[in-house]
């Protein structure tokens, strides 16, 4: 049980830093992580940028 919550915890903050360094929506990508877990990283990186 422990391990989970800590796979969720780490895949987290894993797309808050993706999406921060793609100039993507990182508050969108957290709750992502935060539900989908280590699944949500490999859409990270398939995040569209904000365009400005």
């Amino acid at each position: 049980m422990l391990v989970l919550l800590a796979l969720h915890i780490l895949s987290i903050f894993v797309c808050y830093y993706i999406a921060r360094s793609r100039k993507a929506q990182s508050s969108y990508w957290i709750f992502m992580g935060a539900i989908l877990g280590p699944l949500a990283i490999p859409f990270a990186f398939f995040s569209k940028p904000i365009v400005e």
